[in-house]
């Protein structure tokens, strides 16, 4: 049992090594290609619910984009908001040179819902050849479009940015360097040549992509609706680009408690038992060190599981800090490793039990999904 528990540890090792050495590489990365002439006219879609608080901030990105303004079309999706968020939207926008509107989504439109209902509504209405996708509680930076469109080469249908949290306080910290790791990791996946997802939150499909998928109203209703998009457009031959570079570094307000952390991370898990079976299968490797360090304890070996536990952490930086070095970001501090590794076990525990009691269905905005 001992050798097994090692042998696991040092291949976690390995691989972690393996994986910071091709992202400080850029092994696999997607090059840009020119951007076409003449710039092209794109659409940007915002599905809003309740987000009074959260869309100036938005909005004030998207009004500063680095790209000629008659050449955008912003296109907000108000989700029967209960709050002022159509309001604020008209009012952020009214100053806004380029087209814009702002839309009550009322009924829903084939098999969507919720989100996934929204932006089938905002891509019906939207008249350019390129769609790009992102959330309320998101701002981008004034090199997204541009940024995007270089990625958008002929025959890909999407093209992922990177997101990073941005926010005060330990909670909003930790997600930080977990979005940062996780993310770290599916690059690496992806320069592999690996399909591994997409984030609706700072994604950009091409209108011909999305056409072929049937659109939402089409697709099986998802609380993951950019991972079904995502599988879709793949299926139909079209290629994929996910990019970690700071030109595509869109920031995120983060979960603001424990328990929005849950829910939203009960909504990710529906995308990941949709994965192929060989990523599950790495995910569960990369989650299990915990067992292994637990394990070496309980054999009677505390030295070895505090060696291995450090040699995690160590891991962990090592990876983080290359991460934070492509994607233009400050070195994250050592001594937050610790504590993160304290959150992911909490984290993953609160999720497993969860899970576990039997609970299967999850919440967005203020909705009961199953």
């Amino acid at each position: 049992m001992l050798i097994f528990l090692l042998s696991y540890c040092a291949l976690w090792l390995l691989v972690m090594a393996t994986a910071t050495w091709r992202l400080a590489g850029r092994r696999g990365a997607a090059v840009p290609v020119a951007l076409p002439t003449p710039q092209p006219r794109v659409s940007i879609l915002v599905a809003a619910r309740n987000e009074e608080a959260a869309l100036p901030r938005c909005l004030a990105s998207l009004c500063a984009l680095d790209y000629p303004a008659d050449l955008l079309e912003i296109l907000i999706g108000d989700d029967a908001s209960t709050d002022r968020t159509r309001a604020v939207a008209e009012a952020a926008l009214a100053s806004f040179a380029g087209p814009h509107k702002v839309l009550t989504i009322r009924n829903n439109l084939g098999r969507a819902r919720g989100k996934a209902n929204v932006l089938a509504h905002l891509a019906r209405a939207a008249q350019a050849d390129y769609l790009l996708i992102t959330d309320a509680d998101i701002a981008v930076p004034p090199t997204w479009v541009v940024a995007m469109l270089r990625h958008a080469a002929p025959g890909v249908g999407t093209v992922t940015g990177l997101t990073v949290v941005a926010g005060a306080g330990w909670l909003a910290r930790l997600q930080r360097l977990d979005w940062l790791l996780s993310l770290a990791l599916i690059q690496v996946g992806t320069e592999a040549g690996q399909p591994m997802t997409a984030m609706g939150n700072n994604m950009l499909i091409t209108r011909a992509a999305y056409q072929a998928t049937g659109g939402y109203e089409a697709l099986p209703f998802s609380v993951t609706e950019d991972f079904a998009l995502f599988e879709a457009v793949n299926a139909r031959g079209f290629g994929f680009r996910q990019l970690f570079e700071p030109a595509v570094r869109a920031t995120s307000l983060p979960a603001a408690s424990w328990r929005a952390l849950v829910q939203q991370r009960l909504r990710w898990l529906r995308g990941v038992a949709a994965l192929p079976g060989h990523v599950q299968a790495g995910l569960v490797f990369f989650s299990g060190y915990w067992l292994a360090v637990l394990g070496l304890a309980l054999v009677g070996h505390l030295g070895w599981a505090l060696g291995a536990l450090a040699l995690k952490i160590a891991g962990h930086y090592a990876l983080a800090l290359a991460a934070s070095r492509r994607a233009g970001l400050p070195r994250p501090a050592w001594w937050l490793l610790p504590l993160f590794e304290s959150y992911s076990l909490a984290l993953t525990t609160h999720l497993t039990l969860t899970r576990l009691l039997g609970r299967r269905g999850v919440e967005w905005k203020g909705r009961q999904y199953n």
